[in-house]
């Protein structure tokens, strides 16, 4: 398959509200760019450039690999360069998204991983793609599996923590609130393994909007979720004090998906009613907003996000 040639003219500009998974990362938008019109060697420079920070890398390269084109010129890096760990983590980033749009056939996918984790024994990447293909379609000893397959090769890895809180708040979704649920119990034990400054310091607060989320969709709330009493209780409290008391004396935003960490935070502080301390986050947001968790449950993420904003910032 060969790839298809590089478009006429600008690239398309991105909508302001279209919650780009690049974030903050400029470096990384523009490889992007130059890699959607077949200038792949940009993004050889920045993987190089990037290293063993598997956070950065794992979250430059599932980026990455969501542009329509990233397979087929991946594939093409691969015929010159066969033997580049980094090509093969990129196709297989891409093929995991071909899988997931159902473009692709899973077990293709999983091979694409598969080679890119001999290539790279240490890399995590190539087994956080295979998380991400299985936290959809997978099995649940699958998730379990590949979980300590990338925290095998890197504890703190914060994607993948992400994932794996997302597919534990799913179980027993029948059973209403529960504060004792698995999914708290797993983001404490993360928290507790983690050191200090680490951003998974938030993980409790992913953790309880994610059950939010399967808990509204079962009862197929229609009201906002600051309105659904969700995030007024002691232990929501006592969780969302914490995660911000970190916030305020570690500042995690400079991790790479660090404001992924902010939104969830925001979201749980505009929720629980504390206007100042949500301003505060929306502040440092800025314009880098993310579809979850303002989409729970299938809200229009930008209008909630919006209104959240204005909303705290008026308060404030």
């Amino acid at each position: 398959m060969s790839p298809p040639p590089p478009p006429l003219g600008r690239a398309r500009k991105r909508a302001a509200h279209d919650f780009d998974p690049a974030l903050d990362d400029t470096e990384l938008t523009a490889a992007r760019t130059a890699l959607e019109r077949g200038r792949w060697a940009d993004t050889r420079a920045l993987l190089a450039a990037t290293g063993p920070d598997w956070d950065r890398r794992g979250h430059r390269l599932v980026v990455l690999g969501q542009s329509p084109a990233a397979r087929a010129w991946a594939q093409e890096w691969r015929l010159v360069e066969p033997e580049s760990a980094d090509a093969a983590a990129l196709s297989a980033c891409a093929a995991v998204w071909h899988a997931l749009r159902g473009k692709e056939r899973p077990e293709s996918a999983q091979d694409s991983c598969r080679a890119a984790a001999a290539l790279a024994p240490e890399d995590p990447t190539p087994w956080l793609a295979l998380l991400l293909l299985a936290r959809t379609l997978g099995s649940e000893e699958d998730v379990v599996r590949l979980f300590d397959e990338v925290r095998h090769r890197h504890p703190q890895h914060h994607h993948a923590h992400h994932l794996m809180v997302g597919r534990l708040a799913e179980r027993r979704a029948d059973l209403g609130q529960d504060p004792l649920h698995e999914v708290y119990d797993f983001a404490s034990w993360a928290v507790d393994q983690a050191p200090p400054d680490s951003p998974l310091a938030i993980l409790p607060v992913v953790a309880h909007a994610e059950r939010y989320r399967v808990l509204a969709q079962v009862a197929r709330a229609a009201a906002p979720p600051e309105r659904s009493g969700h995030w007024s209780g002691r232990r929501a409290r006592l969780v969302m004090k914490a995660a911000f008391d970190w916030w305020l004396e570690w500042d995690g935003a400079q991790h790479p998906r660090g404001r992924i960490d902010l939104n969830f935070l925001a979201h749980a502080k505009f929720c629980e009613g504390r206007a100042a301390e949500a301003a505060a986050l929306f502040h440092r947001i800025g314009p880098y907003a993310t579809a979850e968790p303002w989409a729970y449950p299938g809200r229009d993420p930008a209008k909630a996000f919006g209104a959240a904003r204005n909303a705290a910032l008026g308060a404030a």
